[in-house]
């Protein structure tokens, strides 16, 4: 059940760009039909959301690099937070001049809120479904991952690499590895592990040990095979 965390992730960049259409679609009615507004209540409410959501952003600032899901939260109550902020500054501008423009005019600021989260929304949804399909997560590159398995002690070949995302923070990877010594070595298989944890942050790995018999081929062998 840890992909659950991977199909939470595309839902909630769905529900985002969901949200942030709508915030456009309001922001661009707003410029041909202003509309008295209530500037006390409206101040008095957008302030609590902006402390309220600018305070849940900044919880979720540190931990929005290594999540997915975090990510998605953080960009949510940012645009909460601008919007607010922007709203705030047109209901005080209009409870002391009367211009009623200043409304569509702060419509602007959120329209271009919108876009900028829209942006960052975007990026997200992109991850998560490459994420949902197996490929390979954005942080790891790939040759490298295949660089380090080679130069290990007694390895002369490494095919059948496969990197993918068990969950929105853990990923796995399993390899075939050619050593003509056959041995099955404890100690190398926990060297790998931990080190392909500590380089690559790739927690979960499934290391299949060949001789490079070329009487008996692996299958799995040619680049071109998946």
């Amino acid at each position: 059940l840890r992909r659950t965390s991977i199909l939470a992730a595309l839902i909630n960049a769905l529900v985002l760009l969901v949200a942030v259409c709508a915030i456009a679609w309001e922001a661009i009615l707003r410029f041909g039909h202003p509309e008295a507004v209530a500037s006390d209540t409206v101040i008095w409410v957008a302030s609590v959301g902006i402390v309220i959501n600018g305070f849940t952003a900044w919880l979720f600032m540190s931990g929005q690099k290594q999540d997915m899901n975090i990510r998605g939260a953080y960009l949510h109550m940012m645009a909460d937070a601008a919007v607010s902020f922007g709203v705030v500054l047109a209901a005080i501008a209009i409870k002391f001049t009367d211009w009623l423009w200043l409304d569509p005019a702060m419509s602007l600021v959120s329209l271009i809120v919108a876009v900028i989260i829209g942006i960052g929304t975007w990026g997200l949804l992109r991850e998560s479904l490459n994420l949902a399909l197996d490929a390979v997560p954005a942080n790891i590159h790939p040759a490298k991952v295949e660089a380090y398995l080679a130069s290990l002690p007694g390895i002369e070949a490494v095919h059948d690499l496969h990197i993918w995302a068990m969950s929105t923070t853990e990923i796995a990877l399993t390899v075939h590895l050619i050593k003509p010594d056959a041995v099955i070595d404890d100690l190398l298989l926990v060297q790998i592990n931990n080190e392909l944890r500590e380089l690559f942050g790739i927690q979960h790995t499934t290391v299949q040990f060949e001789r490079g018999n070329t009487s008996h081929p692996c299958k799995q062998a040619p680049a071109e095979v998946v």
